[in-house]
């Protein structure tokens, strides 16, 4: 029996499948060497369209995922299908012409005229170049070359500083699961509020929530795991470990079984009834085999009071996944294939440049009250750092908008970026001092202080001082202390 893939409308004229096809399995299949025959990979996205399942993720940095879109486009045009992407940029500063390139490169490859949601990757948000990036899609967008922008992996604090810097975004796609609860807390209310849909992938945890695991013996270590299961294994280490999983996958197949459905079903079905998550991502492995039988039924099966409650309560005994949405790419433990970032990147360049002077070393984030004023945005001596009191400036913009607890996120980026520039991290922070001209503000800004340094907890003062600036809402000074031999 055949059912209906219901779809969803994310962003002015673009309507998506609320099952979207991954095109992430292609840099698997082609990993180590191997090449696929990109015109037949190309032919069997057709009958993914012809079933309903019109929308495809992919990604610059997927193989040849875009150039097997290409390839589909060439043969049948776009008409019916959506074509969603990701740019994911190396680290370090970015200008208008690379952002360009990375759009236009995209359009060739896929043989498009405009692509429907470009969706950008930040490896750092001490770097600034992630908002340079978003303010120029955001001019792409008004010459018709992207239809929408979103993001990628972003966590909550900083949806919430692009949006509150004016960026328009259709989309948060993020890890989400019964695994993986992430983002179904705070991130979910604040993309309810906002209007931006979910985009959640990693409903089956790589296949690991499906019949093939029940009562199986744990994968890691074999030869033949994909990347994909490489990944989601580590994600049920955090969550408990292998007998924890056994005892998630008992309840999702007696829920299966229920509804004489399959496990993914339920998996899916489970993520697909929260408000916040617009559409699931299920991943493809084109012209090795197919689901779409399968996955088309999870539209058709509905979880009672029952389902729900059975499943929350093997949920709640599931450790949390650390940190919020996208943590897995940007600090410990790395939730990758491989553990690191080591098949993503080589490193990181400083964040701002670096100038060293005699027994000190000056970091500046090039504002022009640096210039004016005479000092840096941080200097070390010794193992000490000090950064000069801070606000959500970059260039001659202002970031964060109205939003306190935004301005707040910003400020904590800069001084991050300006500490991690010489040599220290975050951790390494001893004092903060906070300055809000609103006493009506301390509130959305402790909390920000609060996300940033909830493991770290330095000495702080926070005070009512009127700023230079009437835009300023926050300002904020940090001293660090290097240990000894980093």
């Amino acid at each position: 029996m055949s059912h209906t893939i219901p779809r969803i409308e994310i962003a002015p004229g673009l309507e998506i499948a609320r099952l979207v096809t991954g095109l992430w399995q292609v840099a698997d299949m082609e990993r180590d060497g191997r090449t696929l025959d990109l015109d037949a990979a190309a032919a069997a996205m057709r009958p993914y369209v012809e079933r309903g399942a019109t929308t495809f993720d992919m990604a610059d940095h997927y193989s040849s995922a875009e150039d097997i879109t290409g390839r589909y486009v060439a043969a049948h045009g776009a008409d019916g299908a959506q074509f969603l992407t990701k740019w994911v940029p190396r680290p370090g500063a970015l200008t208008k012409a690379d952002v360009r390139d990375g759009v236009t490169r995209a359009l060739g490859r896929m043989r498009l005229e405009r692509i429907p949601l470009m969706q950008f990757h930040a490896w750092r948000y001490a770097d600034p170049s992630w908002l340079d990036a978003l303010w120029w899609l955001e001019e792409l967008r008004a010459e018709g070359l992207v239809g929408a922008i979103g993001v990628t992996n972003f966590d909550t604090a900083h949806l919430r500083v692009a949006t509150a810097s004016g960026i328009r975004l259709a989309s948060n796609q993020v890890s989400c699961s019964l695994l993986d609860r992430r983002a179904l807390g705070a991130m979910s209310a604040y993309c309810v509020q906002h209007g931006i849909g979910i985009l959640a992938y990693g409903t089956v945890a790589g296949g690991l929530l499906t019949e093939r695991w029940v009562g199986a013996a744990d994968p890691v270590g074999r030869d033949d795991a994909t990347w994909s299961m490489m990944k989601y294994r580590r994600f049920i280490e955090q969550a408990g470990g292998w007998d924890a999983l056994q005892s998630l996958l008992a309840v999702v197949q007696a829920v299966a079984r229920k509804h004489d459905a399959s496990m993914a079903n339920v998996a899916t079905r489970w993520i697909l009834d929260h408000p916040a998550i617009a559409a699931v991502i299920v991943g493809a492995r084109l012209g090795e085999r197919m689901h779409l039988d399968d996955n088309a039924r999870t539209f058709a099966i509905t979880l009672d009071n029952a389902d729900r409650e059975a499943l929350a309560r093997v949920t709640d005994t599931l450790p949390m996944i650390p940190g919020d949405c996208g943590d897995e790419y940007r600090k410990p433990p790395f939730l990758t294939a491989s553990g690191d970032l080591s098949h993503h990147l080589d490193g990181f360049p400083p964040a701002y440049t670096v100038v060293d002077a005699g027994d000190r070393r000056r970091a500046m984030s090039g504002t022009s009250w640096e210039t004016m004023a005479g000092y840096c945005r941080a200097v070390r001596v010794g193992d000490r750092i000090v950064v000069s009191g801070t606000t959500a400036t970059y260039g001659n913009r202002l970031v964060g908008g109205t939003d306190a607890g935004a301005q707040a996120h910003a400020v904590l980026d800069k001084i991050e970026g300006a500490i991690t520039s010489l040599g220290g991290r975050m951790e390494d922070v001893v004092r903060t001092r906070i300055f809000v001209p609103s006493i009506d503000d301390w509130e959305a800004v402790a909390r920000a202080h609060g996300e940033r340094f909830r493991t770290i907890q330095p000495a702080n003062t926070l005070v009512q001082a009127r700023l230079v600036g009437d835009e300023y809402l926050v300002e904020i000074e940090a001293d660090a202390i290097v240990p000894a031999g980093r």
